[in-house]
Protein backbone atom coordinates (compact mmCIF):
# COMPACT_ATOMS: atom_id res chain seq x y z
CA UNK A 1 0.00 0.00 0.00
CA UNK A 2 1.69 3.40 -1.09
CA UNK A 3 0.21 6.07 1.09
CA UNK A 4 1.63 9.69 0.59
CA UNK A 5 2.48 10.96 4.41
CA UNK A 6 1.14 14.81 4.29
CA UNK A 7 3.77 17.35 5.44
CA UNK A 8 2.87 18.28 9.01
CA UNK A 9 3.45 21.22 10.80
CA UNK A 10 6.18 19.67 13.49
CA UNK A 11 7.78 16.66 14.18
CA UNK A 12 5.06 15.30 16.45
CA UNK A 13 1.84 15.55 14.52
CA UNK A 14 3.96 14.27 11.39
CA UNK A 15 5.01 11.07 13.23
CA UNK A 16 1.33 10.82 14.85
CA UNK A 17 -0.21 11.05 10.93
CA UNK A 18 2.15 8.54 9.74
CA UNK A 19 1.07 6.26 12.60
CA UNK A 20 -2.40 6.67 11.72
CA UNK A 21 -1.77 5.65 8.10
CA UNK A 22 -0.21 2.61 9.19
CA UNK A 23 -3.35 1.72 11.38
CA UNK A 24 -5.25 2.84 7.95
CA UNK A 25 -2.99 -0.31 6.44
CA UNK A 26 -4.47 -2.80 8.52
CA UNK A 27 -8.00 -2.45 7.58
CA UNK A 28 -7.17 -3.50 3.96
CA UNK A 29 -9.10 -6.59 3.97
CA UNK A 30 -11.87 -5.00 5.74
CA UNK A 31 -12.48 -2.39 3.06
CA UNK A 32 -12.11 -4.99 0.17
CA UNK A 33 -15.02 -6.76 2.10
CA UNK A 34 -16.84 -3.13 2.62
CA UNK A 35 -17.00 -2.75 -1.49
CA UNK A 36 -18.06 -6.19 -2.27
CA UNK A 37 -20.74 -5.39 -0.04
CA UNK A 38 -21.33 -1.97 -1.36
CA UNK A 39 -21.19 -3.91 -5.01
CA UNK A 40 -23.78 -6.52 -4.32
CA UNK A 41 -26.00 -3.97 -2.53
CA UNK A 42 -25.65 -0.95 -4.99
CA UNK A 43 -28.09 -0.20 -7.80
CA UNK A 44 -26.94 0.21 -11.20
CA UNK A 45 -28.37 3.49 -12.84
CA UNK A 46 -28.18 6.10 -15.45
CA UNK A 47 -29.23 9.47 -15.37
CA UNK A 48 -30.76 8.47 -18.89
CA UNK A 49 -33.00 5.96 -17.04
CA UNK A 50 -34.64 9.03 -15.55
CA UNK A 51 -34.46 11.81 -18.64
CA UNK A 52 -33.94 9.65 -22.01
CA UNK A 53 -32.13 11.83 -24.50
CA UNK A 54 -31.99 9.63 -27.03
CA UNK A 55 -32.00 9.90 -30.92
CA UNK A 56 -34.45 7.59 -31.12
CA UNK A 57 -37.05 7.74 -28.23
CA UNK A 58 -40.15 5.70 -27.76
CA UNK A 59 -43.55 7.71 -27.48
CA UNK A 60 -44.31 7.67 -24.07
CA UNK A 61 -40.97 9.14 -23.35
CA UNK A 62 -41.63 11.87 -26.02
CA UNK A 63 -44.68 12.35 -24.25
CA UNK A 64 -43.20 11.95 -20.53
CA UNK A 65 -40.65 15.09 -21.68
CA UNK A 66 -43.32 17.13 -23.63
CA UNK A 67 -45.42 17.29 -19.89
CA UNK A 68 -42.57 17.90 -17.38
CA UNK A 69 -41.90 21.03 -17.65
CA UNK A 70 -45.01 22.06 -17.21
CA UNK A 71 -45.49 19.69 -14.41
CA UNK A 72 -42.16 21.18 -12.65
CA UNK A 73 -44.19 24.80 -13.07
CA UNK A 74 -45.63 24.00 -9.38
CA UNK A 75 -42.74 23.48 -7.50
CA UNK A 76 -42.28 26.17 -5.08
CA UNK A 77 -39.22 28.91 -5.22
CA UNK A 78 -38.10 27.81 -1.56
CA UNK A 79 -38.30 24.12 -3.21
CA UNK A 80 -35.99 25.37 -6.31
CA UNK A 81 -33.88 26.93 -3.74
CA UNK A 82 -33.20 23.51 -2.10
CA UNK A 83 -32.27 21.82 -5.52
CA UNK A 84 -29.91 24.56 -6.05
CA UNK A 85 -27.66 24.05 -3.45
CA UNK A 86 -28.11 20.37 -4.15
CA UNK A 87 -27.20 20.59 -7.16
CA UNK A 88 -24.07 22.61 -6.84
CA UNK A 89 -23.09 20.91 -3.66
CA UNK A 90 -23.08 17.05 -6.04
CA UNK A 91 -21.03 19.24 -8.62
CA UNK A 92 -18.31 20.03 -6.11
CA UNK A 93 -17.35 16.56 -6.40
CA UNK A 94 -14.07 16.97 -7.40
CA UNK A 95 -12.96 19.11 -4.09
CA UNK A 96 -13.53 15.77 -2.04
CA UNK A 97 -11.28 13.35 -4.87
CA UNK A 98 -8.53 15.38 -4.14
CA UNK A 99 -8.74 15.46 -0.40
CA UNK A 100 -8.76 11.75 -0.35
CA UNK A 101 -6.72 10.57 -3.15
CA UNK A 102 -3.68 13.68 -2.20
CA UNK A 103 -3.35 11.26 1.33
CA UNK A 104 -4.09 7.84 0.62
CA UNK A 105 -1.83 6.49 -2.23
CA UNK A 106 -2.13 5.55 -5.98
CA UNK A 107 -1.96 1.89 -5.59
CA UNK A 108 -4.27 1.10 -2.62
CA UNK A 109 -7.58 -0.24 -2.27
CA UNK A 110 -8.50 2.89 -0.54
CA UNK A 111 -8.09 5.17 -4.14
CA UNK A 112 -10.11 2.47 -6.07
CA UNK A 113 -12.70 3.25 -3.27
CA UNK A 114 -11.85 6.76 -3.96
CA UNK A 115 -12.48 6.32 -7.81
CA UNK A 116 -15.94 4.41 -7.29
CA UNK A 117 -17.29 6.33 -5.01
CA UNK A 118 -16.39 9.39 -7.75
CA UNK A 119 -17.93 7.66 -10.34
CA UNK A 120 -20.77 7.20 -8.48
CA UNK A 121 -21.22 10.68 -7.03
CA UNK A 122 -20.75 12.37 -10.60
CA UNK A 123 -23.80 10.90 -11.58
CA UNK A 124 -26.08 12.78 -9.11
CA UNK A 125 -24.73 16.34 -10.19
CA UNK A 126 -25.39 14.95 -14.21
CA UNK A 127 -28.74 13.91 -13.18
CA UNK A 128 -29.77 17.10 -11.10
CA UNK A 129 -28.24 19.48 -13.83
CA UNK A 130 -30.00 17.28 -16.60
CA UNK A 131 -33.54 18.12 -14.85
CA UNK A 132 -33.21 21.56 -13.75
CA UNK A 133 -32.19 21.70 -17.43
CA UNK A 134 -34.74 20.14 -18.88
CA UNK A 135 -37.67 21.43 -16.31
CA UNK A 136 -36.49 25.09 -16.73
CA UNK A 137 -36.57 25.64 -13.21
CA UNK A 138 -34.14 28.38 -12.70
CA UNK A 139 -32.57 31.20 -14.83
CA UNK A 140 -29.54 29.18 -15.69
CA UNK A 141 -26.94 31.45 -16.10
CA UNK A 142 -26.76 32.73 -12.33
CA UNK A 143 -26.61 28.85 -11.42
CA UNK A 144 -23.53 28.47 -13.47
CA UNK A 145 -21.78 31.52 -12.41
CA UNK A 146 -22.61 30.14 -8.84
CA UNK A 147 -21.20 26.49 -9.56
CA UNK A 148 -17.79 28.64 -11.30
CA UNK A 149 -17.26 30.30 -8.01
CA UNK A 150 -17.59 27.52 -5.92
CA UNK A 151 -15.56 25.18 -7.80
CA UNK A 152 -12.83 28.47 -7.95
CA UNK A 153 -12.87 29.50 -4.24
CA UNK A 154 -11.77 25.98 -3.61
CA UNK A 155 -12.19 23.56 -0.34
CA UNK A 156 -9.74 23.21 2.03
CA UNK A 157 -10.75 22.24 5.49
CA UNK A 158 -8.45 21.90 8.38
CA UNK A 159 -9.23 17.93 8.67
CA UNK A 160 -7.82 17.19 5.28
CA UNK A 161 -4.11 15.66 6.75
CA UNK A 162 -6.11 14.05 9.34
CA UNK A 163 -7.15 10.49 8.16
CA UNK A 164 -9.02 10.00 10.49
CA UNK A 165 -10.86 13.53 10.94
CA UNK A 166 -11.76 12.69 6.98
CA UNK A 167 -13.34 9.66 8.04
CA UNK A 168 -15.73 11.21 10.56
CA UNK A 169 -16.75 13.94 8.32
CA UNK A 170 -17.40 12.44 5.51
CA UNK A 171 -19.59 10.24 7.80
CA UNK A 172 -21.71 12.98 8.92
CA UNK A 173 -21.56 14.98 5.70
CA UNK A 174 -22.69 11.72 3.24
CA UNK A 175 -25.89 11.44 6.13
CA UNK A 176 -26.84 15.12 6.09
CA UNK A 177 -26.73 14.96 2.23
CA UNK A 178 -28.69 12.06 1.83
CA UNK A 179 -31.16 13.29 4.45
CA UNK A 180 -31.11 16.52 2.37
CA UNK A 181 -31.94 14.95 -1.12
CA UNK A 182 -34.80 12.82 0.38
CA UNK A 183 -36.19 15.62 2.32
CA UNK A 184 -36.19 17.44 -0.59
CA UNK A 185 -37.69 14.91 -2.28
CA UNK A 186 -41.04 14.42 -0.09
CA UNK A 187 -41.43 18.28 -0.47
CA UNK A 188 -41.82 17.98 -4.03
CA UNK A 189 -43.14 15.10 -4.49
CA UNK A 190 -46.61 16.31 -5.26
CA UNK A 191 -45.89 19.29 -7.65
CA UNK A 192 -43.38 16.79 -8.97
CA UNK A 193 -43.36 12.58 -8.72
CA UNK A 194 -40.13 12.59 -11.35
CA UNK A 195 -38.07 14.55 -9.42
CA UNK A 196 -39.41 12.43 -6.27
CA UNK A 197 -37.86 9.81 -7.68
CA UNK A 198 -34.76 11.25 -8.89
CA UNK A 199 -33.97 12.54 -5.58
CA UNK A 200 -35.02 9.47 -3.62
CA UNK A 201 -32.42 7.33 -5.81
CA UNK A 202 -29.98 9.75 -5.31
CA UNK A 203 -30.23 9.53 -1.33
CA UNK A 204 -30.01 5.51 -1.74
CA UNK A 205 -26.81 6.01 -2.62
CA UNK A 206 -25.58 8.41 -0.19
CA UNK A 207 -27.07 5.85 2.06
CA UNK A 208 -24.41 3.15 1.29
CA UNK A 209 -21.69 5.72 0.99
CA UNK A 210 -22.28 6.52 4.60
CA UNK A 211 -22.50 3.41 6.09
CA UNK A 212 -19.17 2.85 4.40
CA UNK A 213 -17.49 5.71 6.02
CA UNK A 214 -19.15 4.78 9.15
CA UNK A 215 -18.14 1.11 9.68
CA UNK A 216 -14.23 2.79 8.50
CA UNK A 217 -13.87 5.06 11.63
CA UNK A 218 -15.95 2.23 13.70
CA UNK A 219 -12.80 -0.06 12.42
CA UNK A 220 -10.19 2.55 13.54
CA UNK A 221 -11.66 3.03 16.90
CA UNK A 222 -11.48 -0.53 17.47
CA UNK A 223 -7.86 -0.06 16.48
CA UNK A 224 -6.61 2.81 18.01
CA UNK A 225 -9.60 4.15 19.61
CA UNK A 226 -7.78 6.95 22.12
CA UNK A 227 -6.80 9.13 18.70
CA UNK A 228 -9.51 8.90 17.07
CA UNK A 229 -11.56 9.87 19.67
CA UNK A 230 -9.55 12.92 19.65
CA UNK A 231 -10.22 13.27 16.27
CA UNK A 232 -13.83 12.64 16.32
CA UNK A 233 -14.56 15.73 19.09
CA UNK A 234 -12.82 17.88 16.77
CA UNK A 235 -15.16 17.33 14.06
CA UNK A 236 -18.12 16.57 15.59
CA UNK A 237 -19.31 19.78 17.05
CA UNK A 238 -20.01 21.47 13.98
CA UNK A 239 -19.59 20.44 10.46
CA UNK A 240 -18.74 22.80 7.86
CA UNK A 241 -21.22 21.36 4.64
CA UNK A 242 -18.97 20.97 1.11
CA UNK A 243 -21.20 23.68 -0.31
CA UNK A 244 -20.01 26.32 2.41
CA UNK A 245 -18.12 28.49 -0.45
CA UNK A 246 -20.67 28.74 -3.19
CA UNK A 247 -23.01 32.60 -3.37
CA UNK A 248 -25.27 32.80 -1.34
CA UNK A 249 -25.30 29.69 1.04
CA UNK A 250 -25.67 31.25 3.71
CA UNK A 251 -28.95 32.39 2.80
CA UNK A 252 -30.26 28.91 1.08
CA UNK A 253 -29.21 27.35 4.01
CA UNK A 254 -31.53 29.13 6.06
CA UNK A 255 -34.46 28.68 3.67
CA UNK A 256 -33.79 24.82 3.57
CA UNK A 257 -33.77 25.00 7.71
CA UNK A 258 -37.05 27.02 7.61
CA UNK A 259 -39.00 24.61 4.91
CA UNK A 260 -37.57 21.51 7.13
CA UNK A 261 -35.23 19.95 4.72
CA UNK A 262 -32.24 20.04 6.95
CA UNK A 263 -31.28 21.88 9.80
CA UNK A 264 -29.41 22.06 13.09
CA UNK A 265 -31.81 19.50 14.79
CA UNK A 266 -31.07 17.01 11.75
CA UNK A 267 -27.61 17.68 12.52
CA UNK A 268 -28.08 16.64 16.39
CA UNK A 269 -29.65 13.37 15.41
CA UNK A 270 -27.03 12.16 13.20
CA UNK A 271 -24.12 13.10 15.76
CA UNK A 272 -26.46 10.92 18.17
CA UNK A 273 -26.85 8.30 15.73
CA UNK A 274 -22.93 8.06 15.22
CA UNK A 275 -22.31 8.10 18.98
CA UNK A 276 -24.66 5.01 18.94
CA UNK A 277 -23.27 3.28 16.09
CA UNK A 278 -20.03 4.05 17.57
CA UNK A 279 -20.78 3.00 20.87
CA UNK A 280 -18.87 5.78 21.98
CA UNK A 281 -20.22 6.02 25.55
CA UNK A 282 -18.86 2.21 26.36
CA UNK A 283 -15.54 2.67 25.20
CA UNK A 284 -13.08 1.38 27.55
CA UNK A 285 -9.35 0.99 28.73
CA UNK A 286 -8.76 4.70 27.29
CA UNK A 287 -6.08 6.93 28.59
CA UNK A 288 -6.40 9.71 29.90
CA UNK A 289 -6.56 12.00 26.67
CA UNK A 290 -8.69 9.41 25.35
CA UNK A 291 -11.07 9.10 28.17
CA UNK A 292 -11.36 13.47 28.41
CA UNK A 293 -12.76 13.54 24.38
CA UNK A 294 -14.94 10.73 25.21
CA UNK A 295 -17.12 12.77 28.11
CA UNK A 296 -16.88 15.75 25.53
CA UNK A 297 -18.37 13.66 22.96
CA UNK A 298 -21.10 12.34 24.82
CA UNK A 299 -21.84 15.95 26.00
CA UNK A 300 -21.84 17.85 22.03
CA UNK A 301 -25.86 16.19 21.51
CA UNK A 302 -27.06 18.39 24.82
CA UNK A 303 -24.94 21.66 23.21
CA UNK A 304 -26.16 20.91 19.76
CA UNK A 305 -29.92 20.76 21.56
CA UNK A 306 -29.80 24.28 22.72
CA UNK A 307 -28.07 25.52 19.71
CA UNK A 308 -31.05 24.33 17.50
CA UNK A 309 -33.49 25.72 19.96
CA UNK A 310 -31.53 29.16 20.68
CA UNK A 311 -31.79 29.44 16.39
CA UNK A 312 -35.18 28.40 16.89
CA UNK A 313 -36.41 31.05 19.28
CA UNK A 314 -34.34 33.83 17.23
CA UNK A 315 -35.87 33.13 14.29
CA UNK A 316 -38.30 35.20 12.79
CA UNK A 317 -40.28 36.12 8.85
CA UNK A 318 -37.92 36.49 6.71
CA UNK A 319 -38.28 37.50 3.02
CA UNK A 320 -35.76 35.41 0.54
CA UNK A 321 -35.00 36.48 -3.68
CA UNK A 322 -32.08 34.85 -5.51
CA UNK A 323 -30.82 36.16 -8.88
CA UNK A 324 -31.58 32.38 -10.10
CA UNK A 325 -35.39 32.69 -9.20
CA UNK A 326 -35.45 36.01 -10.86
CA UNK A 327 -35.46 37.90 -7.84
CA UNK A 328 -38.89 36.45 -7.04
CA UNK A 329 -39.95 37.12 -3.33
CA UNK A 330 -41.26 35.12 -0.99
CA UNK A 331 -41.48 34.90 2.68
CA UNK A 332 -40.45 32.39 5.08
CA UNK A 333 -41.44 32.18 8.67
Amino acid sequence: MQLRFPTAPDKQEHFETCEKFEVLDQLTSFVHSLMEKHFHNRRDWSPNDFLPADERMTEDQEKRLAVLRERARGIPDAARVAICLNLITEEGLPHFHRLISAHLGENSIWNKWNFLWTAEEDRHGCLLRDYTREARIFQYRHVEFMQFAYQQAGFTPSWDKDPYRVFVYTTLQERATQWSHYNTGKVVSEDEPLLYGILKCIAGDESKHFMFYRNIFKAILNLDPNRALQSALTIMPAIDMPGLTMPHFKEMADVVRRIGIYGPHDYKKIVEESIEFWKIETLTGLNEMGRQAQEKIMKIPARLQKIAEYLDFKSTKKTFDFNFLYHREFALE
